[in-house]
């Protein structure tokens, strides 16, 4: 699981270096594809139950699974999640964050800023005894305090030998609920965060899901381990990402 979490997390790194304004998501999704094969991995969403490309792309108000094509460029201004998920060696590592194209404006560094933070705060939760009902509420809590929501349609889930397995983790919830935390288990956390209310929509390919206000939405993950010494992310990033976390530290 380590190994297979750093390949798609240097794979993540390599879409920070090449992505900017006149890009295409189609150009996103032939590097990440080229790269996990150069690192000996394989794109994990490649074909899985059907969808047709190596990586999500999901730019501004789409909140999850859009699909990278040729016609949609990126402009100075936008914000997009790239979702990467490697299998190495029969395991899947598992991550994505929101990058920056160019000088976004107040409200997207907002949203980004907050979701960033909210999977930071679950991770810290996710400690031996402690219970999914813990990561939820710290998720949720903070990012109410700071005039956003989660959308509770879309959950973390355990990953491993399998892409989705259980147990699932949802990134709302009440304190002491839920599943008490294991040492061994291994799954993602994956909060998506809006700006408006948590209504969405589905596009007729059937994977594309918009915000029905068209707010901006934006979403970071990780995998994680549950370990004696506190939660281990097995996808972290050994320097920061270009256009979102050099970024962030500068604005």
């Amino acid at each position: 699981m380590r190994e297979a979490g750093r390949v798609a997390s240097n794979t993540l790194l390599g879409v920070g270096q090449i992505i900017r304004a006149g890009i295409s998501t189609g150009d996103l999704d032939r590097f990440v594809y080229c790269d996990t094969i150069n690192r000996g991995g394989i794109p994990a969403p490649l074909g899985y139950n059907g969808f047709p490309n190596s990586i999500c792309t999901s730019r501004n108000n789409v909140v999850c699974h859009g699909i990278p094509n040729d016609q949609e460029i990126l402009e100075n201004g936008d914000i997009i999640n790239v979702d990467i998920t490697s299998i190495y060696n029969g395991y899947h590592g598992d991550t994505s964050a929101t990058f920056y194209v160019g000088t976004p404006c107040i409200e997207a560094k907002h949203v980004v800023e907050i979701a960033r933070r909210a999977l930071d705060l679950g991770i810290n939760q996710a400690k031996i005894g402690a219970q999914m009902g813990d990561i939820g509420y710290a998720i949720q809590e903070f990012t109410r305090s700071q005039g956003c929501t989660v959308i509770e349609r879309f959950d973390g889930h355990g990953i491993g030998e399998s892409f989705h397995e259980l147990p699932w983790v949802k990134h709302y919830g009440e304190k002491g609920t839920g599943l008490i935390l294991e040492e061994g288990m291994t799954f993602t956390i994956e909060p998506v965060i809006i700006l408006g209310d948590q209504a969405v929509e589905l596009l007729d390919e059937k994977w594309t899901m918009i915000s029905q206000d068209g707010s901006l939405s934006a979403q970071f993950e990780h995998t994680i381990a549950i370990t004696p010494d506190g939660p281990e992310i097995l996808t972290q990033r050994m320097q920061p990402l270009r256009n979102s976390e050099i970024y962030a530290m500068n604005w």
